[in-house]
């Protein structure tokens, strides 16, 4: 048989106390599931007032985190707030907080208004485990290299032109990549997950090598790749800041970018000695488009090479080559490419060989 409840009314403005207890007695009916009519009620309710909205966020916060509070912290909390004889479940928890709320009658701080002790205790729990116990910011300029090596072991690379958030929490170590391309070498604990986020890709390994690259210029340019050295990790979209879609796994030797459609592409097999040639400094081209292997380049340091014409921009290249010789890149074109260098106002244009011979 389907419970009903009670809602506090809730005078206009309403205070603290009715407003959260609202929100937490539409938090319990939801759980048993409210017919159309009464989804419609709530809906009202809820767009009446922004107020309104932020108190049921709050509620439903606390909902869906009671089942990230560890057992000895329930067991404990149990222990000290609720009598031996009564062991209520999650919904009863709620209903105990928003009841000796009402028995109290008097006003409380936020969420703990509707979930009573329980609710602080996991409020309380939740951000002693948000703090951080090491955090720090990391950065290359434009032809910079940097080594990081942070306090619990872990190593990074960074390459040219990146930036990475490191947080070391007390359940998880977390580094996020906003720009560039990195090379993780994980220090293995398994009580402490490592995360790599991009702002589209979650990256989690517990230990392993690898290296993820979110650049907006030259090789995987506006796609996030990732290529394993050595042992496993998991790729997953992001979506709102949580997982979306089934992950993939990839192993030593695999890679894995998004596609344009911001979803992951299929895995490829790459050669990791390749794909890690940034590391000393040196790149891999593999049919790549012209413009594409000058703009690698640039990430590097100024070049001064032009193309204005979308039809040499295409032309591929194949080979490997020093990152800081762009002068020795430049030379070896018109030996392996149908082009010609111009050069003129301190700049060299790379023209197709016919054009430049009429000039």
């Amino acid at each position: 048989m389907k419970r009903s409840y009670s809602i506090p009314p809730a005078p206009d403005p309403e205070p603290d106390e009715a407003l959260y207890a609202a929100a937490a007695g539409w938090q319990v009916r939801r759980q048993d599931g409210l017919g159309s009519d009464e989804e419609a009620a709530f809906q009202a309710w809820l767009a009446a007032d922004a107020r309104r909205q932020v108190a049921y966020a709050r509620i439903d916060d606390v909902w869906y985190g009671l089942d990230e509070l560890p057992a000895a912290a329930v067991a404990q909390l149990r222990a000290s707030s609720v009598p031996a004889s009564r062991k209520p479940a999650r919904r009863g928890w709620l209903q105990w907080g928003l009841q000796a709320w009402l028995d109290l009658a008097r006003p409380m701080a936020t969420a703990v208004l509707a979930v009573g002790v329980l609710g602080a205790g996991w409020l309380g729990w939740r951000h002693w485990q948000a703090q951080p116990l090491f955090s720090e910011v990391y950065a290359t300029a434009r032809g910079q290299t940097m080594d990081v090596t942070l306090p619990e072991g872990s190593v990074l690379k960074l390459d040219t032109v990146t930036r990475v958030e490191v947080a070391l929490y007390r359940d998880r170590r977390e580094v996020r990549l906003p720009q560039g391309q990195a090379m993780f070498t994980v220090k293995a604990d398994a009580a402490q997950p490592f995360d790599v986020l991009t702002g589209q890709v979650r990256v989690t390994v517990v230990g392993t090598r690898f290296s993820v690259r979110n650049t907006r210029a030259g090789l995987g340019q506006d796609s996030v790749g990732v290529q394993v050295e050595s042992g496993r990790v998991r790729v997953s979209m992001l979506e709102g800041g949580r997982s979306s879609g089934a992950p993939v796994l990839l192993g030593a030797g695999q890679y894995v970018q998004t596609g344009a459609a911001g979803q992951l592409e299929a895995v490829e097999t790459r050669p990791t000695r390749g794909a890690m040639l940034w590391r000393e400094g040196r790149v891999n081209f593999d049919n790549t488009p012209l413009a594409q292997a000058v703009a690698e380049f640039e990430r590097y340091g100024a070049t001064r090479l032009v193309i204005k014409d979308p039809a040499v921009a295409a032309l591929r290249v194949n080979g490997s080559f020093d990152l800081r010789r762009a002068d020795a890149f430049s030379k070896a074109l018109p030996l392996v490419l149908p082009v010609r260098l111009l050069r003129a106002g301190g700049e060299t244009e790379i023209t197709a060989a016919q054009a430049a011979s009429k000039k």
